[in-house]
């Protein structure tokens, strides 16, 4: 089981940026963090999402088994990921980047918000997308597909296993943190180190880019030299 975030490390998640997290996992050797593809369409949230990676994986669609008639059984494994996605954890669909067919629409959204999910990532298609953007949990998609996702994806039995979702590897447990400009996957283990240092980055950017805005140029300042430091570290006793 996934050990929570203290509600620390949570809230400072929720207030850096995609760019420092992904910068954070460079200088720790990790280069493929950043989901390629999806934007978020619920857009109306001053903060990050925020949650553990609970995941489904599609397939391609096959003829003799992916009907309508499919849906009449509750457990259905795309009914069963919404009815079974903890609360806090962010549902994280593998649909092999293809969004000719919906990931899923307005009505199982509205049940995973209900249940308390922190989010949904898809790098394939969410229909219903005109009314799920205006709806309190953040989404991720990669297009807006009317079609039903049986015309093309078959949603595997075994959920919240290892999974592909804009090329990125999603394990479950993993962090993940979405802004405007994208999704961020952090490893559950070094999420409070990245979460720390992160907010330390942004402190030092929010310094420089006031400097470079002042007239400043890049050379001394950016990266900065020691004289560029000690400004600032008498600036950070003051504003931070």
């Amino acid at each position: 089981m996934t050990a929570p975030l203290s509600a620390d490390t949570r809230e400072t998640l929720a207030t850096v940026s995609t760019a420092t997290l992904t910068t954070q996992m460079f200088k720790r050797g990790f280069r493929n963090v950043f989901i390629q593809g999806v934007g978020r369409l619920t857009t109306a949230h001053d903060r990050n999402m925020v949650g553990p990676a609970f995941t489904l994986r599609y397939i391609p669609a096959r003829e003799d088994l992916d009907d309508l008639s499919v849906f009449q059984d509750y457990d259905h494994p795309q009914r069963k990921a919404i009815e079974t996605c903890p609360e806090g954890h962010v549902l994280v669909i593998d649909s092999r980047g293809d969004a000719s067919a919906a990931s899923a629409g307005n009505i199982l959204v509205t049940r995973l918000m209900k249940r308390g999910g922190a989010g949904v990532v898809t790098d394939g298609g969410l229909r219903d997308s005109p009314e799920i953007a205006d709806y309190d949990i953040p989404c991720y998609m990669a297009a807006p597909s009317a079609p039903t996702n049986l015309i093309r994806h078959h949603a595997v039995e075994t959920l919240n296993e290892p999974i592909a979702c804009g090329g990125v590897a999603v394990y479950p447990g993993d962090i993940l943190v979405g802004d405007l400009e994208g999704v961020a996957v952090i490893p559950r283990h070094l999420a409070e180190e990245v979460a720390a240092d992160a907010a330390e980055q942004e402190v030092l950017e929010r310094f420089i880019h006031q400097e470079i805005a002042s007239g400043k140029a890049l050379r001394g300042v950016y990266p900065p030299d020691a004289a560029t430091k000690a400004r600032f570290e008498d600036w950070k006793k003051s504003n931070t």
